[in-house]
């Protein structure tokens, strides 16, 4: 487990300084979609962060396996902050619903 990889809270956008119409100054967890052991996929949805006006949809940066969840649904979180722990997949599975569909048809014959 020497590889994880570290879910952090992203950098908000230049825009919420000058504008501010996204955000409260206040950012959330609105809903955690993962636990740990959860099998995940590249680009699925983490958590949703509410920003008051916003809601954000975080996806996963890599398929593999939750480690571990350092926020809870309710929790103010600032930028940077870390926010769950992944242990990559050995091998990623295309997210490919075509492929995916002929590759379970003829397994013998596909490999990703």
């Amino acid at each position: 487990m020497n590889n994880l990889v570290e879910v952090r809270m992203p950098k908000y956008p230049d825009c919420w300084e000058t504008c501010g119409n996204c955000a409260s100054g206040e950012v959330v967890i609105q809903t955690l979609l993962v636990r740990p052991g959860d099998e995940i996929g590249r680009d699925d949805t983490l958590l949703v962060l509410e920003t008051g006006k916003v809601a954000l949809d975080i996806p996963s940066p890599q398929a593999g396996r939750v480690i571990e969840v350092f926020v809870d649904e309710g929790d103010r979180v600032a930028e940077g902050q870390l926010l769950l722990t992944i242990e990559p997949a050995e091998h990623s599975p295309l997210k490919l619903p075509l492929y995916n569909q002929v590759a379970r048809a003829w397994p013998n014959t596909f490999s990703p």
